[in-house]
């Protein structure tokens, strides 16, 4: 190392450049998926092209800029770069998802390709010089083993910065702001990153005549050198796709929450941090740091089958019940440390694994940007071909098991491949070679029995999530699928109940309660409107609603939305006998796709539209319920239609329940609540919004259920309690202006601040349902005459049922 006195600052860059850059990856995401959905096409397009652009900055700097600028300097301007652009995606955000929305259809192949070209405009110019700022400083070492090995106390300060990046942009900065303030804050510190670089520049020397460039270039035997980089290629793979996998499998195990995802990704980085420097300092001291790479990578199918093992057989049957606290810090702090039981061992090998490899390929003569570049990109590129084949191919082809049973083999082929093509350093002998061919042999057999401890995924633990270890024995799985977007499951319980499981809990069930609430939502979309002949259904799930939607004759062309390819095909088809088969109905168009991104992107527009989304605590769901959602909604509604969301009161809490309310009713003034209860409690909500005056003629609606037609919606609604469009609307439970109090201190859930994802995170463990709509009748007390038409008789008879559902 050429000026080691500045270690300790150069150390504090790059902890603020990798604390800046996760920041970024938050917010950038976040914006993004906004604009082209959160499916598993859009998030993979997004990721890849987050990483390619890295890849690029890392390769084309060192043929860029010449070796004659100063690197500190150099390492300012790339900080600065990013800060800039990190404002420019800020505010140039809408610009973009206006011509987004305008372009095309975005379906099939076109709609690919315009979500490829809109992550490339947004993210290959910032990540491009992400990518270059390691090769950037690594011109300020010599490129020797022990020169280049410093580098991996720079990339783990890098990584270290960006663990507290992704927990300050997850627990503090978007939960308490919005992604304007993250940017700030991370431009700030790119800002202080830069001018602190440039004020070391002028102290330390301006260029440095390295001891490596005294003499020619080191040869080594290309094989050699060409095992480094598959290696270190297969690596990267290996360590994206694992990450996949264990989030996903993690996400059932905690609650697929936004701190969920933040507390995985610090885990992971925090391994890589640590393995990083480990990595550093061995490759320095190492005589043959190309032997220590290769037995890191065997050592990584060791990591890789543990990791598997503790989550499928052992960390879901510990005896924890989430909901035995009310303070969700408390399950934070748990999931920490279960987390870093998983993901930690793996983590810090692959971690170890970039600075042994520079290590082993480092020799005097050399560029060490180029040495770097080189590395890092190949290292990316495996990265990209990891988490796109694990999240678009592996999980939903082959499952987790055997997809993790392939990590473990690709694991062993990468260190095999480096142990067996030694360079000049490598010992001669025939006794060593017999030896090392013996000890190569063994590891390989110890790999492939590895393989055979990687067990499919338990189908109690794909439906209970958090809650298996209490819900052991209790129920049947009839069905488990490992999805694009999704791990879903149909339980049956003894007395021949069916649930559906989405993100590890009840999604929807054939119980009473759940087959009421689905009902419900299903006829008031369709009763309600002046017409409802085109439909919208967003969200498939068992199907009930849709179906319910689907039986009323005045419905001639429903479209259903549906992000997870399963659900429509297997799961709603379980559910047949209570959703009319609505899968198979000849009306009915089923759209994969993101809801969000399907109403930005067709041209279509529908009588009436009912949103049946994933809990809101789900990552990406929030996106469903912000204020600009509703807006674009009411602009696909057609004059006197009507629209319809589910609220669950239940695993939620009374903050995130109001924002829900009041984002929906800033959108829809006259909005009206509709109440689902449980024995007497409350349970759940339908919201119901129209862009006009609401006006229910009961009479009117009673005498379409008396049509002939309209005989199978009458047993429908029979089915679930209700013998009459009187009972029906009984379960009104308020109107904007009554709750306007209640909802005085509600935060509006927006694009800017998805707050609702950060509300609901903290309630998923919660049941105060009760409590939650008792607090919200209180405000509820008057009978809505403007709201209801009938005759004297029929409101006589709602006025009553309506205080009987309230309890009063």
């Amino acid at each position: 190392m050429t000026s080691r006195r500045f270690l300790p600052a150069l150390l504090l860059l790059f902890v603020g450049s990798g604390c800046a850059a996760l920041i970024y990856e938050v917010v950038w995401f976040q914006l993004l998926q906004l604009v082209i959905g959160s499916s598993a096409v859009s998030m993979g397009v997004l990721l890849g092209t987050f990483m390619g652009g890295m890849c690029l900055g890392s390769f084309l700097l060192p043929r860029v800029v010449g070796r004659d600028q100063h690197p500190l300097r150099v390492y300012a301007y790339l900080e600065l770069g990013i800060g800039a652009f990190g404002l420019l995606i800020l505010f140039g955000m809408p610009l973009v998802s206006g011509f987004y929305s305008s372009a095309s259809s975005g379906s099939g192949v076109i709609g690919i390709v315009l979500r490829g070209l809109t992550a490339a405009v947004c993210l290959l110019g910032p990540t491009m010089l992400m990518g270059a700022t390691l090769p950037a400083i690594s011109r300020w070492v010599e490129s020797t083993p022990e020169g280049v090995s410093w580098l991996g106390f720079f990339y783990g300060g890098n990584i270290g910065g960006g663990v507290l990046g992704s927990l300050l942009a997850g627990f503090y900065l978007l939960r308490v702001y919005d992604l304007g303030v993250a940017t700030f804050v991370a431009v700030a510190l790119n800002l202080a990153v830069a001018l602190m670089a440039i004020a070391i520049a002028k102290t330390a020397p301006a260029i440095e005549t390295l001891e490596s460039d005294a003499g020619p270039p080191s040869a080594k035997p290309a094989a050699a050198e060409w095992a480094i980089y598959v290696a270190i290629a297969l690596s990267g793979m290996t360590a994206l796709s694992s990450e996949v996998i264990w989030t996903r499998l993690l996400s059932l195990l905690f609650g697929g929450t936004v701190y969920t995802f933040s507390l995985i990704l610090a885990v992971f980085l925090l391994g890589l941090g640590i393995g990083s420097s480990l990595g550093s300092a061995i490759g320095r001291a190492a005589a043959r740091p190309r032997v220590v790479f290769g037995w890191c990578q065997m050592f990584l199918c060791a990591a890789i089958a543990w990791s598997a093992y503790m989550l499928t057989e052992s960390m879901p049957y510990w005896p924890i019940n989430p909901s035995i606290t009310s303070d969700p810090w408390f399950n934070f702090q748990l999931d920490f440390v279960r987390c870093m039981w998983v993901v930690l061992p793996g983590a810090i090998l692959w971690g170890a694994s970039f600075p042994l490899a520079l290590a082993s390929l480092a020799s005097r003569g050399q560029d060490p940007a180029r040495l770097v570049g080189s590395v890092y990109a190949a290292n990316t590129i495996g990265a990209i071909v990891g988490s796109l084949s694990a999240s678009l191919i592996l999980v939903v082809w082959l499952g987790s098991q055997h997809a993790q049973q392939l990590l473990i083999l690709l694991s062993a082929l990468s260190g095999l491949l480096v142990l067996s093509t030694g360079g000049s350093e490598e010992p001669a002998g025939e006794r060593s070679q017999l030896a090392a061919t013996a000890t190569i042999i063994i590891a390989a057999a110890c790999a492939g029995l590895l393989t055979r401890t990687v067990h499919p995924l338990p189908g109690i633990f794909a439906a209970y999530g958090r809650y298996t270890a209490t819900r052991l024995g209790q129920a049947d799985v009839k069905y488990v699928g490992e999805g694009w977007n999704a791990t879903v499951a149909v339980t049956q319980l003894p007395g021949g109940i069916l649930n559906y499981h989405n993100a590890g809990k009840v999604q929807a069930s054939s119980e009473p309660q759940d087959m009421r609430l689905q009902r419900m939502l299903g006829h008031l979309t369709t009763l309600i409107p002046r017409q409802a002949t085109k439909v919208l259904v967003i969200g498939c799930g068992a199907g009930v609603t849709a179906g319910a939607v689907s039986i009323d004759p005045a419905v001639k062309d429903q479209t259903i939305a549906e992000i997870e390819p399963l659900v429509p095909q297997v799961v709603s088809k379980l559910f047949g006998e209570h959703n009319f088969h609505v899968v198979d109905n000849p009306k009915v168009h089923v759209r994969i796709d993101d809801a969000r991104h399907f109403l930005l992107t067709t041209n279509e527009r529908f009588d009436a539209i009912t949103s049946d989304p994933l809990d809101p605590w789900v990552k990406g769901a929030a996106m469903l319920y912000t204020r600009e959602f509703f807006e674009l909604v009411k602009k696909r509604l057609n004059p006197g239609g009507a629209v319809t969301l589910f609220v669950q009161l239940y695993e939620s809490n009374t903050e995130a329940v109001k924002s829900e309310i009041a984002t929906f009713m800033e959108a829809f003034p006259n909005g009206v609540v509709w109440g689902n209860t449980n024995n007497g409690a409350g349970y759940d909500l339908v919201l119901l919004g129209q862009v006009e005056d609401t006006r229910i003629d009961v009479d009117a609606i009673q005498a379409r259920l008396n049509l002939p037609e309209y005989a199978p919606v009458k047993q429908s609604l029979r089915q679930i309690g209700m013998n009459s469009a009187v009972d029906l609307f009984s379960t009104f439970a308020g109107r904007a202006s009554d709750l306007k109090p209640w909802l005085a201190d509600a935060m509006i859930n927006r694009d800017r601040n998805l707050r609702l994802q950060f509300l609901a995170g903290m309630g998923l463990n919660l049941y105060q349902s009760d409590v939650i709509y008792s607090g919200m009748l209180a405000y509820a007390h008057r009978f809505p005459d403007e709201l209801f038409i009938g005759s004297p008789q029929t409101l006589q008879a709602l006025r009553a049922g309506i205080l009987r559902e309230q309890g009063r």
